[in-house]
């Protein structure tokens, strides 16, 4: 129950450090929802970054030929992304970009 309790707090934490509503949440998730498309790997790039899980991620945006990655963990990408022609947009920037 404990660890439920934190997850729904950070997710919060996020929502807010982003400066979006619950119903921007919503429609972000709703609008990835519908464009989103199943990518196979073919290639994996690694090593680029420390951690594994990033690693994963920055595979999928690259065989999956991404525009950007949204993460507020800019630190352990580092310049990644741009090597492979993918912004790197924090949530607040990623909102900014579908709203216009």
């Amino acid at each position: 129950m404990a660890l439920e309790y934190e997850s729904i707090c950070m997710l919060a934490d996020h929502r807010l450090a982003a400066g979006a509503s619950e119903q921007d949440v919503q429609n972000l998730l709703a609008s990835i929802f519908d464009i989103i498309v199943p990518v196979e790997v073919h290639y994996q790039w690694r090593p680029q970054l420390s951690d594994a899980s990033d690693e994963m991620v920055l595979e999928t945006a690259v065989n999956g030929r991404a525009e950007a990655i949204v993460s507020f963990n800019h630190a352990d990408y580092r310049d990644a992304p741009r090597r492979f022609g993918i912004r790197l947009w924090k949530p607040a920037e990623a909102l900014k970009e579908i709203r216009k």
